[in-house]
Order: structure tokens, then C-alpha cells, then sequence
């Protein structure tokens, strides 16, 4: 019973180890397409785009960057899912949704700065978006 118990201690903290590691590379990749995003706005915008179509060209890129390295590189998914894409695609929205409530009602209504509500969204964007992709997006028992 001895061995049993170590075995389950071991266990336990390779579990743990894992979860460690996916949210490393979770984090990894996140900080990785917050740079991508950057450098392909402002080289958009130096070769003449506007301001939107430059926002919306970066974004659609990362986005798509994105989910080839949280899919490969964090949960270890094949691309080629489209229910997995069209997952990733509601996350985007829910994403979307979510800063748009924080930016435009929440911050607004308690008198919040600007500053103060992009960074709530920065701070809360990650963790909504890895629970989503850890419980749904990239989960082997997602429906």
C-alpha cells in the first residue's frame, strides 16, 4: 500500500507539472501574438493601410497564429478540426464581447480611466480564454 501511496503522490505531481507547463506555453504564445500583432500593425500602417484595415489585417493574422500555437503547441491538437476552429472562432467572440462589456459598461459605469479597464481586460482575457480552450476549444471531450 506503501508503493500505491507514492505512485499516487507521483501522480499528482505530474499532473500538476503538466497543467504548469500548459500554462507556460499558454503564456508563451500569448505574449508571442501580442508581438506578432504589433509589429504587423505598425508595418501595416508604415506601407500606407489605414488605421482599421490595418488593425483588422494584424488581428485576422495573429488570430489565425494563434490558434495554430495554442492548437500545436500548447494542448497539442491536429489544425485541421473545423468544430475545434469554429470553437476557436466563438472564443475570438466571446473574447470580443467580454472587453467590449468592460470598456464600454463596467469601467464607464463605476467612472473607471481608460487605462484602468484596458487593464482589466488584459488581465482577464487570458484566463477567460485559457478556461474556454482547456474545458472546450481544444478539449478531447468537446462537443
Amino acid at each position: 500500500t506503501r508503493a500505491v501511496l507514492i505512485c499516487s503522490r507521483c501522480a499528482k505531481w505530474s499532473d500538476l507539472a503538466m497543467q504548469l507547463n500548459r500554462i507556460f506555453s499558454f503564456a508563451l504564445v500569448g505574449v508571442g501574438i501580442a508581438l506578432l500583432y504589433v509589429v504587423l500593425y505598425l508595418a501595416f500602417l508604415h506601407v500606407g493601410l489605414v488605421q482599421s484595415a490595418a488593425n483588422a489585417l494584424a488581428f485576422g493574422l495573429a488570430v489565425m497564429v494563434q490558434y495554430a500555437g495554442q492548437a500545436r503547441f500548447t494542448f497539442q491538437r491536429q489544425l485541421n478540426d473545423l468544430r475545434q476552429m469554429l470553437r476557436f472562432g466563438f472564443m475570438i467572440a466571446c473574447g470580443f464581447t467580454t472587453s467590449a462589456l468592460i470598456t464600454g459598461i463596467v469601467a464607464p459605469y463605476f467612472m473607471l480611466p481608460p487605462l484602468i479597464a484596458a487593464l482589466a481586460v488584459t488581465v482577464i482575457l487570458p484566463v477567460q480564454n485559457f478556461i474556454l480552450m482547456s474545458l472546450w476549444v481544444f478539449s478531447k471531450r468537446a462537443i
